[in-house]
């Protein structure tokens, strides 16, 4: 049986919960799924109960609003997930952390065959980005975003925006292509591209118009996901197997 997304219906709230009555949200969701969805697609879990396959990772932001099963409508164990702030990759070498470890356990461990990369519409770490200021009193959000001063930079001195809502889109773009750029510093992950059995793909979610748009790395520029193409940001393999 396919897995089902949408059991309970799509409902965002207002903010205007208490915490006890946000706990209770959350806790009365796993009471549905436990008792209700768990039991129509048991299989499936037992089969997930002591290995994974996963299609692919998805590395994305942290941001509340960015589901990637439910964009991609995928089932539990499709789906290698890293999220954090600003869906950044620290270049190898630079910072040997969650993002770093969970990439070389995917490509070495798992065999992934693809990697995305998924910025979105509305992100917050790239608004801090472009107002650094607003992160005096986070100290270490703002160390993790040096990451994106690539991007920030390249956007500063290339881009002709005429408009602050521009600016940030651009700049949410580029900040896909300078992850991508650092993705291929890792050793697992540049080897498996020499030899053509791992994929890279750089996206960009839009919240409001569930749109996507990929890179495409042989035109520098992004297209949407579902046109008559899909646009790759994966290098020509260099030692292709077989």
């Amino acid at each position: 049986m396919p897995y089902k997304h949408q059991v309970i219906p799509l409902k965002a709230h207002e903010g205007s919960e208490t915490a006890e009555q946000a706990l209770k949200r959350i806790v009365d969701g796993f009471k549905h799924f436990r008792n209700e969805v768990f039991p129509q697609q048991e299989e499936l879990f037992k089969k997930l109960a002591t290995a994974q396959n996963p299609r692919a990772m998805f590395i994305t932001c942290a941001d509340s609003r960015v589901v990637p099963e439910l964009i991609t409508q995928s089932s539990p164990g499709d789906l290698f997930v890293n999220r954090n702030v600003g869906n950044v990759v620290p270049p190898y070498g630079q910072m040997m952390g969650g993002v770093s470890t969970a990439i070389e356990y995917a490509v070495m461990a798992l065999d992934v065959q693809h990697i995305v990369i998924c910025g979105h519409s509305d992100c917050g770490a790239m608004k801090a980005v472009l107002n650094p200021q607003s992160l005096e009193t986070m100290p270490t959000v703002k160390a993790w975003l040096r990451h994106a001063e690539v991007a920030r930079t390249v956007v500063a001195e290339n881009c002709t925006c005429s408009t602050d809502q521009e600016t940030l889109e651009v700049l949410t773009e580029e900040n896909v292509v300078a992850q991508l750029d650092h993705l291929r510093t890792h050793p697992s992950v540049a080897s498996r591209l020499a030899s053509g059995q791992l994929f890279i793909h750089g996206w960009v979610y839009d919240i409001e118009t569930s749109q996507i748009k990929a890179y495409d790395a042989e035109l520098g520029s992004f297209l949407p996901l579902d046109g008559e193409k899909v646009p790759m940001a994966t290098p020509r393999a260099r030692y292709p197997q077989g």
